[in-house]
């Protein structure tokens, strides 16, 4: 039937839109389940990230000291990787549904809105970030000024800030598998930018810590010391140590393990076990990536004679590597923004029923965008990231609770909303009270804003099981919701079949996976070279260098491009 001609225009905008549904608000279905690849990637490419630039030189900024570093990220990264594996990945696994519509089921609506809204507008602003992040590689070649007040110094920056945000939010509304299959590509490519950024500054940290080169591992570890992580503060204050650093790690992405927000991702893992591919995220970018952004910040800072809190990404990514820098940090800010907005979308999706996740993700995103323009949270990111975590995750603390801990203490699940309450006091109570006494705690000085996270979390959990059962939880519900609503089988609408029988061509794939393994190894080698050569020519080397990153560079992405999506329609 054709469209009445007196309908709207928007009508067939919105008709596209909505064929974006990924399961919304019911189980993914299990002809949509992804494989382990799939979230090996997605991880890869969102942490290793625009905001490793700058997380990574902050370390530096605030004094930590090279075994805090090392030691401190390794524990408080594996406390992530499993509570991913043991707490989020589960849940999701079990009632594949994202949280936003799964909290419904707990909280009732009236906590689904506060919740989702609260969470849309922090995912908003931290994804506007990285699209700073992103734009203030994209300035470089347009000659604008690096950007670090609160503020917009250049009217022309804020172009470029709506120019990455159209390309951020284009991909979001593409929907989980497109971000997959976009970080699959750039992952591999974007860790050896970083590492190869680092190994390029080792001639110039070594010269600056009085050593001839770097031939070994305690020749390296002094040069960390002495330049790169000394312990010591520019302005004298109190130095990061090992537990902040540890506890920093853990809470960094405390929101999406702790806090469940990653339900929406892993709902379309065949195993629960998939959890474990948040260690390529975890290791490759927030151990690594970290480690390798403090010691390109630093090399930077000594050859451009400026202070490193004067630098911004995009110009330390320029000076180590030249364009390809300039386009790592551009990549990194689109791999990480494109996840965050798309749970964005999800937030809100999951609290306007009639507008589908696409067209959602859309006014986020031109919120987001907005907001990047102005990049406070640029300059207090690590604050940021503990305060957004902080207010999100006890909503994961309460659904762990009724999710696993009902059924064993002989409380009922799901008892508000089966009840018919359009609002779970208890749960509200438990989050509202558990907060107001973490951050007591932080303005009297008790606890640092990173220690926070367990006793919120773990006392939000136990407040919600007393004032559940003082409530009714203990009663018998006067209905009850089986519990094959959340086993993962469709309940509202039939899917149209994915197209799957366009041939691919396995001579091809090979071909083109054998060119982009070899322009990976230049865009290491490269580096490599310049290290081992040390200060003589150091400065031709490095020119010479960054002609070779570009080419590889270039090679990468088509042959690269062309391998990941031939491997996909296999």
């Amino acid at each position: 039937m054709s469209t009445p001609p007196t309908a709207p225009l928007a009508s067939a905008a919105s008709r596209r839109l909505d064929k974006l549904y990924e399961f919304d608000r019911e189980p993914v279905s299990p002809d949509r389940f992804l494989g382990a690849g799939y979230f090996a990637g997605s991880f890869a490419g969102e942490h290793v990230a625009a905001t490793e630039f700058v997380i990574g030189v902050t370390f530096v900024n605030w004094g930590a000291g090279i075994r805090d570093i090392f030691l401190g990220l390794a524990i408080g990264n594996l406390l992530a990787v499993l509570t991913w594996t043991f707490l989020c990945a589960p849940i999701a696994a079990q009632t594949r549904l994202t949280l936003y519509w799964y909290l419904r089921r707990i909280g009732g609506p009236f906590l689904t809105v506060i919740y989702n809204v609260l969470n849309a507008v922090l995912f908003c602003i931290l994804a506007g970030c990285m699209i700073t992040v992103s734009a203030s590689a994209v300035r470089i070649p347009l000659g604008i000024p690096a950007q670090v007040n609160w503020y917009p110094a250049d009217a022309r920056f804020v172009a470029v800030v709506l120019a990455v945000g159209a390309v951020v939010v284009a991909v979001a509304i593409l929907g989980f598998k497109k971000l997959a299959s976009f970080s699959s590509v750039c992952s591999p490519w974007m860790f050896l930018m970083f590492l190869g950024g680092a190994v390029v500054m080792l001639p110039r940290l070594a010269q600056e810590a009085g050593l001839e080169s770097v031939n070994s591992f305690q020749s390296f570890w002094e040069i960390g010391h002495r330049v790169v992580w000394t312990g010591q503060t520019p302005d004298g204050s109190p130095p990061l140590g090992f537990w902040k650093v540890a506890a920093f790690a853990w809470i960094c992405n405390l929101a999406m393990h702790a806090g469940l927000s990653d339900m929406a991702l892993f709902r379309y893992a065949k195993k629960a076990s998939y959890g474990w591919c948040s260690a390529f995220g975890m290791y490759l970018g927030h151990y690594l990536a970290w480690i390798c952004a403090g010691m390109m910040g630093v090399g930077a800072g000594l050859l451009l004679a400026r202070p490193l809190h004067t630098l911004d990404s995009g110009g330390v990514a320029y000076e180590a590597l030249g364009w390809s820098g300039v386009l790592a940090v551009i990549a990194a800010g689109w791999t990480t923004s494109n996840p965050t907005l798309y749970r964005a979308g999800l937030a809100l999706q999951a609290i306007t029923p009639d507008w589908s996740r696409a067209r959602i993700t859309l006014i986020a995103g031109i919120v987001t965008t907005v907001v990047a323009c102005f990049p406070f949270v640029f300059t207090r990111l690590l604050d940021f990231v503990g305060l957004y975590g902080l207010l999100l995750a006890p909503a994961g603390a309460i659904v762990i609770a009724e999710h696993w801990l009902f059924p064993r203490i002989g409380l009922h699940r799901y008892w508000a909303s089966d009840r018919g309450l359009l609002l779970n006091w208890p749960a509200l109570a438990a989050w509202v009270i558990a907060i107001g006494a973490g951050l007591v705690l932080e303005r009297a000085g008790v606890l640092h804003l990173f220690y926070l996270f367990l006793p919120v979390y773990l006392l939000t959990a136990a407040l919600y099981i007393s004032f559940a059962a003082l409530a009714g939880a203990r009663g018998t519900s006067p209905r009850h919701t089986p519990e094959s609503a959340f086993t993962g089988q469709p309940l509202v609408k039939e899917l149209p079949q994915r197209d799957d029988a366009a041939p691919s061509s396995s001579t091809l794939r090979l071909l083109s996976g054998f060119v982009a393994l070899a322009a990976l190894t230049v865009c290491i080698a490269a580096p490599v070279y310049v290290a081992v050569a040390g200060i003589p020519d150091y400065a031709a080397n490095v020119s010479a260098m960054k002609l070779w990153l570009g080419v590889a560079t270039i090679v990468y992405f088509v042959s690269g491009t062309l391998f990941f999506t031939h491997r996909a329609r296999q």
